[in-house]
């Protein structure tokens, strides 16, 4: 008979190489070594070939698959190298078919016994450790069977009266004991003698538990792992299982093994998104061990090379290459890791860890590096630093602040008294400027009133009550002695102060009110002839001055004074000069009907002055004009109020920046990119729902218009009712229940079956039509339905 050759050795410690890899003719589904860690097996869809391991390479040995046209037998899903029999082999094939192969024999084709009894694939075999004609599947269809290698049919069938089996492994210090994981997230453990029924039963994992391991050294802990990322560590000593620890990975669990001569120690690989291996001490859950990084693409399979040796590991992944890794040359997060740290709390609370090291007073202390002094020296052996965990320490402070002076009252009241729809866009921004007024927050009470100017309509009228200038006004005139102006426009265009109004030293007039008139030289300014009506008039003669409205005689208006002689036509630097106070006013204009040399109010000299002509007139008024429209679009405001939204938004405002974004609507959506506006929503309603504000949350998505945010309300929408008569849940969605055929929903007034808003008494769960409880309760207090109960309607 034909045999391969190889070395056998004694000991672990003969074993030496490097780390090392090859390339596969395909991706690899799953590897097994040797029992003398000389040779691996790799199997997978398109590949079924034999490594040998040497000190510098990996050597091709044999390929199993052979014949022109490979039968799916050859497509493995998984393989196991018999630890006892070093010729045996074993493959779960694709098919559903459980193959033994026997590497001893002299043909081309090492295949050796056929087991078709599985309907479906099998995903996992594995061997007995002491037995050496034993051999368990688990399969896709639910069972698991046990094969005796000198019969041609399984010996025992066991039925896991659930979805498929994922693993199964033997236990490794009880003969009769195996265990088996399950797409439902259980775990059972059975006896090889009892096939009717398992031992025990416990749920792992929350989703499917894709592998298992019993711990080489201890025989009551178990580890699993699953597609919830976790990988745990159950104790199966006690009376019920418990978990004792538990590791949190970054991916679905696909593969564990424990580490050889390593109590505390595993290695993980994943399922998907992750290509590294992972060593964890499963002391220190939060952060690998080590870390091997040499795979580009999931990896498959992982075996520790030998059951003795801690320091060499195999994979293979589906990049087709098969590895060799030496621990020594692994990746070590921690070194990597940063022991200092800050966060804040939610109110203002700030905790900062630091290495005691830098904030110790001991920092210059070096300890012993023999151990502690109080025991003898001959008792310590000197630890590995490669199998040691770096050993920093962190000492944590906490700085809390004052809960009165951080105390987040404002944003629930400004969340629950802001409009942000429903009216006029000035009113809300009047209310909700009103609102941070309140609230002492000046700075975003004037941004709201902000808003209103910079994008509210011109044409229409602002907050009644307030005498406020038209937008878009412009200081006019401001460069004219009003002196000067007055010896121009003759006696009869002087008009007296009425009672009771201020005086406004800055005078400003809308340029929509200057006129010009040729024609008619009465005219001027704005300013109405003899003949028309001053008093009320919606026209040119309305004049607007900053806050207050001002008559016209406070544009022309003349000076007590009487000058010997005519100054020099200039401009002054002040638009108007102060006057004296007028004590009484009369109440009508009789200074109109005299003549310009009678006037009081005109001196000698200033009656003298000729009257402007047109063309001089225009000169003047052409000064006061302005440079620019008075009225600017809404879009010139946008960019100032982009960086404003952002200005909030960074100080931690999201509030602000979402209510101003929903208010104003389409004048500011388009500035600001879609992600950012997410980002936004996504953490005002992430606040919103901390403070248990559901209402306004809700709101918020309703109103916003990213379509990642209006989705979040209509998702665990189902409301899962029981039937009122069997108190059953209802299976359909009709309105006749499955298991008592009786109609679930019936008015107890009517006794009709209610399709509509249904109301019902949370003391007795009788009801019916919104409308006939609300009528029947006006006048009874007792349940329609007859059952005596006292039913409140609120």
């Amino acid at each position: 008979m034909e045999k391969m050759s190889r070395v056998t050795t004694a000991h672990s410690s003969a074993i030496s190489g490097r780390t090392m890899f090859c390339h596969l003719d395909a991706p690899a589904n799953a590897i097994s070594v040797c029992r003398d860690a000389t040779q691996v097996v790799v199997a997978g869809r398109n590949i079924f070939k034999i490594y040998a391991l040497e000190e510098e390479q990996f050597v091709e040995k044999l390929n199993l698959r052979v014949g022109r046209k490979p039968s799916l037998n050859f497509s493995c899903a998984d393989v196991m190298w018999h630890q006892m029999e070093e010729n045996l082999l074993a493959t779960a094939a694709t098919n559903g078919a459980v193959v033994t192969w026997n590497l001893g024999k002299p043909s081309r084709n090492k295949q050796d016994q056929l087991f078709t009894e599985h309907k479906r694939t099998v995903n996992k075999v594995c061997f007995h450790p002491t037995e050496v004609y034993m051999l368990l599947s688990g399969s896709q269809d639910g069972f698991m069977k046990c094969f005796d290698l000198r019969k041609k049919e399984s010996v025992s069938t066991f039925s896991g009266q659930s979805e498929s089996v994922r693993d199964v492994q033997f236990s490794i210090k009880d003969y009769f004991t195996f265990a088996a994981t399950f797409e439902n997230g259980n775990v059972q453990v059975w006896d090889i003698r009892r096939p009717d029924r398992y031992e025990r039963m416990f749920t792992a994992h929350t989703g499917p538990v894709f592998c298992c391991d019993w711990h080489p050294d201890d025989r009551g802990w178990l580890a699993t792992g699953g597609r919830d990322k976790m990988v745990k560590v159950w104790d199966m000593t006690t009376a019920r299982a418990k978990e004792i620890f538990c590791v949190q990975t970054i991916a679905s669990v696909a593969r564990v093994k424990w580490r050889p001569e390593k109590k505390f120690h595993l290695a993980t690989c994943s399922m998907m998104v992750d290509h590294n291996i992972y060593v964890w001490d499963v002391r220190r859950p939060f952060i690998p061990f080590a870390t091997f990084e040499e795979h580009k693409d999931v990896t498959t399979g992982i075996v520790w090379r030998h059951q003795h040796d801690p320091h060499f590991l195999l994979s293979g992944s589906k990049d087709s290459t098969l590895y060799q890794h030496m621990f020594k040359d692994a990746t070590r997060p921690v070194d990597k890791a940063n022991p200092e740290g800050l966060c804040f709390g939610l109110f203002g609370d700030l905790a900062f860890a630091a290495k005691e090291s830098l904030i110790s007073s001991d920092a210059n202390r070096k300890p012993y590096p023999g151990g502690d002094r109080r025991y003898p020296i001959f008792f310590f052996k000197k630890p590995d630093p490669t199998e040691q965990f770096a050993h920093v320490s962190s000492a944590l402070s906490v700085f809390e602040t004052d809960l009165d002076s951080n105390r987040m009252d404002w944003f629930v009241k400004t969340a629950q008294l802001y409009l942000l729809c429903g009216k006029p866009f000035a009113e809300l921004c009047d209310h909700n400027a009103k609102v941070a007024r309140e609230l002492k927050r000046p700075q975003v009470s004037t941004t709201w009133t902000m808003l209103r100017i910079m994008f509210s309509d011109p044409a229409n009228p602002t907050t009644p009550g307030l005498n406020h200038s038209k937008v878009g006004t412009l200081p006019l005139m401001n460069s004219f002695n009003m002196k000067e102006m007055s010896s121009g426009l003759g006696p009869e265009r002087g008009l007296e102060r009425g009672k009771g109004e201020s005086r406004q030293d800055n005078i400003h007039m809308e340029p929509g009110n200057l006129h010009i008139s040729n024609n008619n030289e009465g005219c001027l300014f704005g300013v109405p002839s003899e003949n028309e009506e001053t008093e009320g008039s919606e026209g040119q003669a309305e004049y607007m001055f900053g806050d207050a409205e001002l008559d016209d005689d406070d544009l022309y208006s003349m000076e007590h004074e009487n000058t010997t002689e005519e100054q020099e036509c200039t401009l002054p630097q002040e638009a108007f000069q102060l006057r004296h106070e007028i004590m009484d006013n009369p109440s009508a204009p009789e200074h109109l009907q005299q003549d310009k040399a009678d006037s009081p109010h005109v001196s000698g000299n200033e009656a003298e002055v000729t009257f402007l002509t047109p063309i001089e007139s225009f000169s003047l008024i052409s000064i006061s004009q302005p440079l620019f429209s008075p009225q600017l679009p809404a879009s010139f405001f946008c960019p100032i109020v982009r960086e404003m939204l952002s200005y909030y938004a960074e100080q931690g405002d999201v509030q602000m920046a979402v209510s101003v974004l929903i208010v104003l609507g389409d004048r500011i959506r388009k500035e600001i990119d879609d992600l950012t506006q997410e980002h936004w929503y996504m953490s005002y309603i992430d606040l919103l729902q901390r403070f248990e504000l559901w209402n306004v949350s809700n709101e918020v998505i309703k109103l916003s218009t990213c379509s990642a945010i209006t989705c979040l309300n209509q998702a665990s929408t189902t409301l899962h009712i029981n039937c009122s008569n069997c108190k059953r849940p209802m299976s359909n969605r009709g309105w006749i229940c499955d298991r008592c055929h009786q109609c679930a929903s019936v008015c107890a007034v009517c006794h009709h079956v209610v399709k509509g808003l249904f109301v019902w008494c949370q003391g007795c769960s009788h009801g019916g039509h919104l409308e006939h409880i609300m009528s029947w309760l006006k006048s009874s207090a007792h349940c329609p339905a007859g059952c005596g109960h006292l039913c409140e309607y609120t």
